[in-house]
């Protein structure tokens, strides 16, 4: 078979020949290690610093080749493949600090260098519906924006399964609005703001939607995360309220134009799951089962409605043993592998601090439990 009939069978609840596998990211250095090149993919302060000083060119084109290489040398069978900065004029912001700084537009943003990668937004205004963009305006895609997915799709789409991440959400939006706890505050006191920036930032998801399926992927996953260890952060009377009816938006998009939606959200997400199966999404990645999420038990209550993407906790990989990587991968395979349904990944991305060793390990397991056949 190939990586794209082992994803397709996979969703589809069939059992390909093996255990399909790939990941949503990758550490650059750990790339780097993999393809034995520099490089500028997913390499933080080293990318951010390429972008701003002209180099946006070179970091899209270095996105598609490594895109291409990791799948083809790590035996991915899908890769996911995000939408990249525009091509347009940059130039460095004002820095406010060693890793903080203010863009153009006034927002503030500061760089985790522990994290390897992480941006985070650090000041937010106080916002009023009227603050927010008209949720009916064209929102019109950069077709530059595109240019690493259709660099994979003409490389791998005849063999592997690709999947566009969209950059924006839009279901759970306070990144681009107020901030997470004002924007928990009004979902309680100001719910018009909150349709409203739903709307807003969904209707761009979509809009990202329809150009990564013109480009030719075979899925989109959408990536706001909705739940902490307990469950979800605004409870299930909100989720279901404002979060779920975008989420199902997104969902139907992606089928009407004839793909796979898949959800990534991790957390504790027992409460939601039956909610998620309602609206018809395809896949689930995000799975933790160091929090309570056992794969077995999963595998018994959504196993004919959702195609499973995990089987290895993120953490493992940091501060595991390469024999407790391989003990996860052989027991994600027991548990859930059965009828197909099964993708093997780790449970978010490939982090800062995961072992190659530790991967190389997790790889091999799967060649060696993951056949169907035998």
């Amino acid at each position: 078979m190939t990586p794209k009939q082992r994803i397709e069978s996979a969703l589809q609840h069939q059992e390909p020949d093996r255990v399909p596998t790939g990941e949503n990211l990758v550490d650059g250095k750990m790339a780097e290690a993999v393809l034995k090149r520099p490089l500028l993919f997913n390499m933080g302060w080293r990318e951010l610093q390429a972008i701003w000083h002209g180099k946006r060119n070179e970091v899209v084109r270095d996105y598609g080749e490594v895109l291409v290489d990791l799948p083809r040398s790590l035996e991915w069978d899908y890769v996911r493949v995000p939408a990249v900065p525009r091509k347009k004029p940059y130039s460095p912001p004002r820095m406010t600090g060693e890793y903080s700084w203010v863009d153009e537009k006034g927002e503030e943003y500061s760089f985790n260098p522990e994290s390897g990668y992480l941006v985070m937004r650090t000041h937010f205004p106080d916002m009023q519906p009227g603050d927010l963009p008209d949720p009916a305006a064209v929102f019109a895609i950069d077709p530059s924006e595109i240019e690493a997915v259709r660099h994979v799709v003409q490389e791998l789409g005849d063999t592997h399964f690709i999947i566009g991440r969209t950059p924006v959400d839009g279901s759970f939006p306070w990144e681009h609005t107020v901030g997470m706890e004002a924007f928990l505050m009004k979902m309680l006191t100001d719910p018009d703001f909150v349709k409203k920036a739903t709307e807003v930032y969904v209707n761009r998801s979509l809009a990202y939607i329809q150009a990564m399926m013109e480009a030719g992927v075979d899925a989109i996953m959408t990536v706001d995360d909705y739940s902490d260890n307990r469950g979800p952060i605004m409870g299930l009377d909100l989720f279901r309220k404002f979060v779920l009816p975008a989420i199902r938006r997104q969902c139907e998009l992606t089928h009407q134009l004839g793909g796979f939606f898949i959800k990534h959200t991790d957390g504790n997400l027992w409460s939601i799951l039956d909610d998620l199966v309602e609206i018809g999404i395809d896949g689930w990645h995000g799975i933790q089962r160091s929090i309570g999420m056992d794969l077995a038990l999963l595998k018994k209550r959504y196993g004919k409605n959702l195609c499973f993407f995990g089987g290895v906790n993120t953490e493992t990989l940091i501060t595991g043993r390469p024999e407790d990587v391989r003990a996860e991968v052989r027991s994600a395979i027991e548990q859930a592998a059965a009828g197909g349904g099964l993708v093997l990944t780790c449970s978010n991305v490939v982090p800062v601090g995961a072992t190659l060793e530790n991967y190389q390990a997790m790889r091999q397991a799967i060649q060696d439990f993951g056949n169907y056949r035998t």
